[in-house]
């Protein structure tokens, strides 16, 4: 994809109301949507996440929260790294923040945005080799049935996930979401920064050619 393509696709998805006014899964958006995705037409990483929580929607910029600053540090890149489109592309299931439950958690990430979207984004971005999932959405849409019954057998099974591409040829490295909500998951599987936190890090070193 061109980079006129790539610009003509992210200023149709900024643009989308779907999920608003013409929802095609449960009730509308309740408020404007302010879609946060960033393509790039050279990063061999793409982030894929679930959805903005509320912070990035009002800020527009991906993982500007306490979630980011514990992603970054996991990926062991600085701000001005991890927002580089040269160096990853960032594409969370949905692209709006979905808005809150009954219980004042965030909704599930919008079905629109992959229905719509996600098939031509990627088509557009034949370069990336590795998909970072972060999260049980994630990891259903880009691992299918090689995902587990649950999210810690997923992320337990990563190097099988890594060892097995997609058949685009992509490798998949399955992560939990960095949110704090989390912390008591990793005290109860160390393992995950013992382990696949070192290769995480390899691989961010050698697909962003900093390990050259």
């Amino acid at each position: 994809m061109h980079e006129k393509d790539t610009a003509t696709l992210l200023a149709e998805i900024a643009q989308c109301r779907v999920c608003r006014d013409a929802p095609r899964h449960g009730k509308p958006l309740p408020h404007e949507p302010s879609p946060v995705c960033v393509m790039s037409r050279t990063a061999r990483i793409a982030i894929c996440g679930q959805a903005p929580g509320i912070r990035v929607h009002n800020t527009g910029l991906p993982f500007n929260d306490p979630s980011g600053d514990r992603l970054r540090q996991w990926l062991d890149v600085t701000r001005d790294e991890f927002y580089d489109p040269a160096r990853f592309a960032i594409i969370p299931m949905g692209f709006c923040f979905p808005g809150y439950d009954a219980h004042g958690s965030d909704l599930p990430p919008r079905r629109e945005c992959r229905e719509l979207w996600h098939g031509r984004i990627f088509a557009g971005m034949p370069q990336i080799e590795l998909v970072i999932a972060i999260g049980q959405y994630a990891q259903a849409y880009h691992m299918g049935n090689r995902r587990k019954a649950s999210m810690t057998e997923t992320v337990l099974d990563w190097r099988s996930a890594l060892e097995t591409p997609t058949e685009n040829g992509r490798r998949v490295l399955p992560m939990p979401h960095p949110s704090w909500r989390n912390s008591g998951w990793l005290k109860r599987n160390p393992w995950f920064e013992r382990e696949l936190i070192p290769e995480l890090r390899h691989l961010v070193r050698e697909l962003t050619n900093d390990g050259k």
